[in-house]
């Protein structure tokens, strides 16, 4: 399995810039908040990985059978 490899800072940082102006201007929804708690816990950004890999795998193994 692939080893997690975090976003860069900059980039982590320009996206939570953009969601909180989003939430500041049309207010928080689902997809905002989700944003928001990617930017701001690594450990959630870990878990969302992880989650996506499993899928892919998921994924490729279901074609097998």
């Amino acid at each position: 399995m692939m080893e997690f490899i975090d976003y860069p800072q900059d980039k982590i940082q320009a996206k939570l810039k953009q969601a909180r102006e989003f939430e500041a201007k049309y207010g928080a929804n689902d997809t905002s908040r989700g944003w928001i708690k990617w930017c701001t816990d690594i450990n959630y950004r870990k878990r969302e990985w992880q989650w996506r890999q499993n899928i892919a795998k998921w994924h490729a193994n279901k074609n097998k059978i």
